[in-house]
């Protein structure tokens, strides 16, 4: 029986999820087992049906349980045995010897001793957080501090890992914040997902090798990777998250997005993570995780990562375009000492560092609590437009006609349409309207899918409303 501590900071809701989360993992509630209709458990339970009503909505989402109208809620069967993050596992993948580029490293240190552009009225731009003079005030004032505290040493050549004092300030947010405990030796520090790829395809495959991305899914994933003349295989999505079993055999590294799905914004599940995380220790490839906007998510706390349950085979990539700004180019990579150790090489080599004063505001900014404080003002403002953008799709029928999907966690959700509908034409009508839509077709490598990506994160509650009302008028 699922109970309630009243004296319990978490939300009842929250309460009543992580115990029926136990009881499916732990076998307490077996693999097709019916669960009690919500009005039933909620009268049990002593709480309010719509409570009972948002743990089954969550338990469905994240895949532990199946719903059908005529047999009801049941445990989902997907044959858990055990938890991997409970499980001893072998080394991970070697990182390969790369003498040509150690010798060039040696070499470097020796010798150093140097669309359119159309203006609209409405952009739902997936791409871009929220940002206002509030953020640039606070932001000036870290760097204008920052820049009085620096030290002289700080403006020679730096650390390829990148500056010691952020990373440390890293470590202690991905401890407290995400449930990620690392040494600082396993951040490296980029300046974004393009960086961070580029330096993992450099330093961690060979020329040539497989490697297997989400189809629809991150466009410079696979742009990266064939820029370095990787073999790249492109894994269907559906409302679970990659199929793992449409992974290509001789697959040397994985990119995924779980949290939020690039583009569709479905959540991968959990029978499916633990098959991935199972499936790259048989196979021994590389997982990268791409948790860009997986910060924000609208019910609850962020989803635990696939780092934290198999640290051996992840490389975790997080990035702070989403959460602060774009312009700031700082991300991170974190993983296995070897690994980060490698890319940290072909840093030296290729980029030598980052610039310093970005990471000194940055580690400033973070150190005296004002990205904490943005990000809570930032998951406000993020939870009123995901309302209003999820109302009006509602409200004007457009879910009637269109697929809505991944509107639990991130900055966008997805309206699907048909395969053999026209997306560009409606694209370039939105577009003479004053509408920025950005079609989904653009995500996909090999799929037919359709639809459009809408963001919500720079567009207030009524410029969403009107947006949302002018494309239905289109479309419906």
């Amino acid at each position: 029986m699922l109970k309630v501590n009243r004296n319990d900071k978490n939300p009842i809701w929250q309460q009543l999820l992580d115990q029926a989360i136990h009881n499916i993992t732990t076998g307490k509630w077996p693999p097709g087992e019916l669960l009690p209709p919500s009005r039933e458990l909620a009268l049990l339970v002593g709480v309010s049906r719509s409570t009972i009503q948002i743990v089954y909505e969550e338990l469905f989402s994240r895949g532990y349980t199946m719903t059908n109208w005529r047999g009801g809620t049941r445990v989902s069967e997907w044959g858990y045995k055990t938890q991997v993050s409970q499980a001893v596992f072998p080394q991970g993948p070697s990182a390969p010897e790369l003498p040509l580029l150690n010798a060039a490293v040696d070499e470097l240190n020796s010798w150093l001793r140097g669309k359119e552009n159309q203006q609209v009225e409405i952009d739902f731009s997936p791409h871009e957080p929220y940002l206002d003079e509030h953020f640039q005030k606070i932001w000036r004032q870290s760097f204008l501090q920052a820049s009085t505290e620096v030290d002289l040493i700080n403006w020679g050549y730096g650390n390829a890992y990148g500056f010691i004092p952020l990373r440390e300030q890293i470590q202690r947010y991905l401890t407290f914040e995400r449930g990620v405990h690392v040494d600082v030796d396993q951040i490296i520090l980029t300046s974004g997902a393009q960086h961070s790829l580029d330096l993992i395809a450099q330093a961690l495959l060979y020329e040539g090798e497989t490697v297997s991305v989400e189809d629809p899914g991150f466009p410079v994933s696979w742009m990266t990777m064939k820029y370095r003349r990787m073999n790249v295989v492109p894994v269907p999505v559906d409302k679970y998250g990659l199929q793992v079993d449409r992974i290509h055999p001789q697959t040397k590294l994985t990119f995924v997005t779980p949290s939020h799905q690039c583009a569709v914004g479905v959540i991968m599940s959990e029978p499916r993570r633990q098959q991935l995380l199972q499936k790259s220790v048989q196979d021994q490839f590389w997982i990268v995780e791409d948790d860009y906007d997986g910060e924000f998510r609208h019910r609850g706390n962020p989803l635990p990562t696939l780092f934290s349950q198999q640290p051996h085979n992840t490389l975790y990539m997080m990035s702070f375009s989403k959460m602060a700004a774009p312009g700031i180019r700082i991300s991170a990579v974190v993983g296995p000492k070897d690994a980060i150790r490698q890319l940290a090489q072909v840093q030296e080599l290729t980029y030598r560092h980052l610039p310093i004063m970005e990471q000194l505001t940055l580690a400033h900014f973070i150190e005296h609590g004002h990205f904490m404080r943005h990000m809570r003002r930032a998951r406000n403002i993020y939870r009123r437009r995901h309302e209003a953008m999820t109302k009006a799709i509602i409200a004007t029928g457009l879910a009637e006609r269109f697929k809505l999907s991944g509107i639990e966690t991130g900055l966008h959700m997805l309206l699907e349409a048909e395969e053999l509908f026209d997306e560009e034409t409606m694209t370039n009508l939105a577009l003479e309207k004053g509408i920025r839509i950005y079609p989904l077709s653009k995500y996909c490598l090999a799929s037919n899918r359709k639809g459009w990506v809408l963001g919500f994160a720079k567009v207030d509650e009524t410029a969403i409303e009107e947006g949302i009302f002018r494309l239905a008028e289109l479309l419906l």
